[in-house]
């Protein structure tokens, strides 16, 4: 089985950033001169990825626009000589093939990658969630790859935490499997948000999942769970019954970018290693008193 196929659930209503995301998606924020997804979208296509379910919501065509071909613009640039920018737009619209379907509810996670049901088809796919933003020499989502291909099971993303934040994040319970380095577990149990008394680990589920189709059908049986919405993290716990999930410590720095003070991390860091921007913006931040 090979991984060819990713949903980006981006229905969420992005209320930790209002009012900034009163009339813009949260996915369209501005990362120094990228919107979010774009992020995620670029580690997926460098992971070998290039078919995307895109799941929407009221108020999200600019997502749809971004990845659409804008003729106008596209014009202008070549007019005025702007050869680096239009090719760079262009290669925004040519990066994917995308498609999309519409979330009507806000539901929660699990019914976002349950809506996709009819795009994947019977095929393991991806999950790219862009409150995550990972950097790393070799793409996150290509890590997951290479575990998967040689374990041919269902794989979640994971990275350690600290225990006075672990209520934020759905939590794995599992032991190490040999051959790995210590990165890979299987997974004997997931939880959503435990108390930190109760938290099984301190490994936290982070936005990047390997699943296979099954899932869709543990997703229509999921009821409502954390916040009255259908939590992924219970439709694994229905697919462990069938078959092995893994979770993968990957290599990198991830940031919380659906956070504000993530975000502005991200910001900073990102701009830094910019070679447009880094040498300049480094010497403004030493020269503040702070």
């Amino acid at each position: 089985m090979r991984i060819s196929k990713a949903v980006f659930p981006a229905a969420g209503l992005g209320t930790r950033f209002l009012p900034a995301t009163k009339a813009q998606p949260k996915e369209m924020l501005p990362l120094v001169d990228k919107p979010l997804i774009q992020y995620v979208i670029e580690e997926a296509v460098g992971a070998g990825i290039r078919n995307i379910t895109i799941v929407t919501g009221r108020g999200k065509n600019a997502i749809e626009d971004h990845f659409d071909v804008s003729y106008e613009l596209e014009r202008v640039l070549e007019e005025r000589g702007k050869e680096n920018l239009l090719n760079e737009v262009r290669l925004i619209s040519n990066m994917i093939n995308v498609s999309y379907v519409r979330q009507k509810e806000a539901l929660g996670l699990g019914h976002a990658i349950w809506v996709a049901r009819d795009a994947i088809g019977n095929d393991p796919f991806a999950v790219l969630l862009g409150d995550d933003i990972i950097h790393s020499q070799v793409p996150c989502m290509r890590q997951m790859i290479d575990v998967f291909e040689k374990l041919q099971g269902s794989v979640i993303a994971t990275c350690e935490v600290p225990h006075s934040e672990i209520h934020h994040y759905g939590v794995i319970a599992g032991t190490p499997v040999e051959g790995f380095g210590g990165r890979v577990y299987r997974v004997q149990d997931v939880v959503e948000k435990p108390p930190a008394e109760e938290a099984p680990s301190n490994l936290a589920i982070i936005g990047r999942y390997i699943l296979t189709p099954q899932i869709f059908g543990f997703l229509e049986k999921t009821r409502t769970g954390s916040g009255g919405e259908i939590q992924l993290t219970d439709g694994i716990r229905l697919l462990l019954e069938q078959q092995p999930v893994y979770a993968y410590m990957f290599e990198g720095r991830r940031y919380d970018a659906g956070d504000k003070l993530g975000f502005l991390k991200a910001t900073v860091e990102f701009a830094l290693r910019r070679d447009d921007l880094g040498a300049e913006f480094r010497t403004y931040l030493k020269s503040l008193k702070l």
